[in-house]
């Protein structure tokens, strides 16, 4: 049933740590092992820690104990106990009172599904620092729901299509479909400079590393960065639109790795705006700086449609997010220029 109502959503930077987490491992994750999936979702843990929550049964993988070397594989469900994290200002931690949800738009629901218009500057998960993210804040909300994963992920400064499954069966097939190129992603992205192609092609090995500082990057293998463990990307980009020194791309998601669509478009010298992480950051200053509909404080990156095929009825459904107010405001204001 396709629906667009409103679902209340915590603003509040409250949900409590003390709680099981229940984790859906997606294709950037697979192959790795599960004590380095833990180690970089909780890095203010101490690893003994951790190790002992393994070897003690506490942490689970498709309901079954493991050892630290098992390698995560595509759809397994982590489970982690409730983990204590080291905040410097541990008293923000308590329980989310009802009264400080805010709503957000829900695409589609039915008894397998949840779509919903994820804002930007919101985490999907918790971890790394956050205390909590859609996921974790969905829980809460519907404690009645027996089961509830996201079927992929957003960047935290990226809006648009989300979807989560409320059915173990629901969330294996939708994998299955990533898996096997089923899906279609498309996003809406403004860079900075003129884009001349119509369609182009681009296909580059990526693979990931760590910063002196100790931030996780998306690299082109290319020279300091080549690696054997690096994997294939395939974007195809669309232009819709160009001014004087911007333009508006659609991108076509045919693989799904880690930050694929910024890599790709500042390898290529048109960073989106924006990006603080692989973007002009003058541009982004000037942008942040700016006064009206020129202003820009935030990525522009929004994931505007999601093409599946429903796992109960066979059915194929396009999902549509509406360009977020924040980005049309921006285009808005390079129309009246």
């Amino acid at each position: 049933m396709k629906v667009t109502h409103k679902i209340k959503y915590s603003n509040n930077n409250t949900l409590p740590l003390a709680a099981v987490v229940k984790e859906c491992i997606e294709e950037e994750e697979s192959d790795q092992r599960v004590d380095n999936f833990l180690f970089k979702r909780y890095r203010n843990v101490p690893k003994s820690h951790l190790y002992q929550l393994l070897r003690s049964g506490q942490v689970r993988v498709n309901g079954k104990r493991i050892i630290a070397s098992y390698r995560l594989q595509l759809g397994d469900i982590v489970r982690i106990p409730p983990i204590k994290m080291t905040e410097k200002n541990p008293s923000r931690q308590i329980a989310i009172a009802p009264s400080s949800f805010f709503t957000f738009t829900a695409l589609y629901e039915d008894d397998a599904l949840l779509v919903i218009d994820k804002p930007g500057g919101l985490a999907v998960h918790g971890g790394s620092g956050i205390s909590f993210g859609v996921i974790e804040q969905l829980r809460a909300q519907n404690p009645s729901w027996k089961f509830l994963e996201l079927v992929h992920r957003l960047d935290r400064d990226t809006s648009g299509v989300l979807m989560l499954a409320k059915k173990r069966t629901a969330l294996v097939e939708l994998h299955r479909q990533i898996r096997e190129g089923l899906m279609d992603k498309h996003y809406l992205v403004m860079v900075g400079g003129e884009w001349h192609n119509a369609k182009q092609h681009v296909k580059l090995a990526l693979n990931k590393y760590v910063t002196a500082s100790g931030e996780r990057r998306v690299a082109v293998s290319t020279g300091e960065h080549a690696d054997s463990k690096s994997m294939l990307s395939h974007t195809i980009f669309k232009l819709q639109k160009t001014w004087k020194n911007f333009s508006l791309l659609d991108a076509e998601l045919k693989t799904g790795r880690t930050h694929q669509i910024r890599v790709h478009l500042a390898h290529l010298g048109f960073p989106i705006i924006g990006d603080d992480k692989y973007g002009d950051f003058e541009i982004n200053r000037q942008l942040a700086k700016a006064r009206g509909q020129n202003k820009l404080t935030r990525m522009f990156l929004h994931a505007h449609t999601l093409q599946i095929t429903h796992p109960n009825t066979g059915e194929r459904m396009q999902l549509k997010s509406p360009l977020s107010k924040d980005l049309q405001k921006f285009i808005d204001g390079l129309e009246n220029q």
